[in-house]
């Protein structure tokens, strides 16, 4: 007797960094690999009709033209916290739901934010490079800085990621406060403003969730806020920062030091910081762990269960 071949939901890879997902979905699914087809319209006439799910970067925008010419579409499944990229009140009003994983890598990015802090703050980059150059003798160490006991730190947005990093930051003595857009009781104080939080910290931490309100919300006036000793530090979006701004303060000594793990552009152009002063610099990681990846795509993984099967989603996006 023939048996019915099994027909499987197709799914579609948005991004190249996805790839190593491919192996787990294939068992269940028809998988298709966006970056395969660099003609769009190739793509829309061929395995575009069938798709019924995106399994998706969230930081990468997703066009709408591409998402209103699947006619089978409805979800995208978001491996990441972030789902930036991802027009979330027109995917509702078009019947798509959007998922992401919600707060299981907010330690990992802010135990990475404590290092950008501490490495930039107490100098541990420019040290290392000190000593590697040979620029260690008896008699010139390294110019002293201050320690972190009784600094003030101001966090913007205050959610898993920002929480995680006060707490942090409470370990060392050092006085927290934060703003955010929307109140929330909090065991720190919120700041009146963007504006008032930069002015009164040493160290200014961006945390927020990025949107198409608050791009660039760090500009030329929170930066010289922040002022000539003070740090900025950034693990959220590098949409969040007026990036040609900060460049400018650097080099220019209106601000003291930054510590980025995100950029405007991705990868950032290394020419971009050869002369920019004070800086320390890591490549989009701070969420990235051995710990969290794992725990991120399983949460996707039952996303997509859930969808093909009817059932309640397991980490929609809030409303």
């Amino acid at each position: 007797m023939s048996q019915t071949p099994v027909v499987k939901p197709h799914i579609v890879l948005s991004h190249e960094m996805l790839l190593p997902m491919q192996p787990l979905l294939e068992g269940a699914y028809e998988v298709h690999r966006l970056w395969d087809y660099p003609d769009r319209l190739a793509f829309l006439e061929g395995p575009g009709k069938q798709v019924q799910a995106i399994v998706h970067a969230g930081e990468m925008v997703l066009p709408r033209d591409l998402l209103s010419e699947m006619p089978r579409l409805g979800l995208i499944a978001c491996v990441s916290a972030g789902y930036d990229g991802v027009d979330v009140p027109w995917c509702r009003a078009h019947g798509l739901a959007v998922t992401h994983s919600v707060g299981l890598n907010a330690g990992d990015v802010a135990d990475h934010a404590l290092g950008l802090l501490l490495s930039a703050w107490r100098g541990i980059a420019e040290g290392d490079r000190r000593v590697r150059a040979g620029r260690w003798t008896s008699m010139d160490r390294m110019g002293a800085r201050h320690g972190l006991r009784g600094r003030k730190a101001g966090i913007i947005g205050l959610g898993h990621i920002g929480e995680a990093v006060a707490r942090r930051l409470e370990a060392f003595d050092v006085k927290v406060a934060w703003w955010g857009p929307r109140p929330k009781e909090a065991a720190w104080p919120r700041a009146e403003n963007l504006l008032a939080l930069a002015r009164d910290s040493d160290i200014l931490v961006v945390c927020a969730r990025p949107d198409a309100a608050n791009r660039h919300m760090v500009n030329a006036g929170v930066i010289d806020a922040l002022g000539p000793h003070g740090l900025l530090v950034n693990v959220s979006r590098g949409s969040l920062v007026d990036e040609e701004a900060l460049v400018a303060a650097l080099k220019d000594g209106r601000l003291g030091m930054a510590a980025l793990d995100v950029f405007e552009q991705e990868p950032t152009p290394p020419a971009r910081w050869a002369d920019v002063p004070h800086t320390v610099l890591t490549p989009h990681m701070a969420g990235a762990t051995l710990d969290s990846i794992p725990a991120m795509v399983n949460l996707t993984l039952e996303n997509l269960r859930r969808y093909f099967h009817g059932e309640p989603l397991a980490s929609p996006v809030a409303a």
